[in-house]
């Protein structure tokens, strides 16, 4: 499986649509997944969102993942079983272009906020090489169509070889 990993914002959804058609893989959202299956154990008021159900998240996905062939795409990695990944991408876009997506999906205030900080401080690139081997976590740069174009071809190599060596 690949886990594609990054604050909200910086393009997992759109990478991990594309690269499922290009290489026949199965693309799982998990917060989709989440809210199609009501994954959920409560609410948060703060931050205005329900808390997920890490348990139940990982047993509807138990079978998939064993299956392989699966793009994972969400923006938390700790509790994902260390197996059910070969390769682990960060996005990363700078703040200012990141802001105005967040603002423009209606993020506002501490929300908005501490998803800037986040980036700011690569809160998920620290939570990504301490749950997985460092060898299988890769920074990309999510900036612009530019930078989803390379980001596509580099993992779309990764995926030959990956299945040349396996197979």
């Amino acid at each position: 499986g690949i886990l594609s990993l990054g604050t909200p914002g910086v393009g997992k959804t759109t990478l991990g649509k594309e690269l499922a058609l290009r290489s026949g893989m199965t693309y799982v959202n998990v917060g989709d997944m989440a809210r199609e299956g009501e994954l959920y154990e409560g609410f948060d008021e703060e931050y205005d969102c329900p808390i997920l159900d890490e348990d139940r998240v990982i047993d509807e996905l138990e079978d998939k993942m064993s299956e392989g062939g699966v793009i994972v795409d969400y923006h938390g990695c700790d509790f994902f079983p260390e197996r059910w990944f070969h390769i682990v991408f960060v996005l990363r876009t700078e703040n200012s272009f990141l802001y105005d997506r967040l603002e423009s999906r209606g993020y506002k205030g501490k929300k908005l906020q501490d998803n800037i900080q986040c980036e700011i401080f690569q809160t998920l690139y620290e939570e990504a090489l301490s749950s997985y081997r460092e060898e299988i976590v890769h920074q990309l740069p999510s900036n612009t169509p530019e930078d989803l174009e390379r980001n596509l071809d580099q993992i779309m190599q990764w995926i030959e070889q990956w299945m040349k060596d396996n197979n």
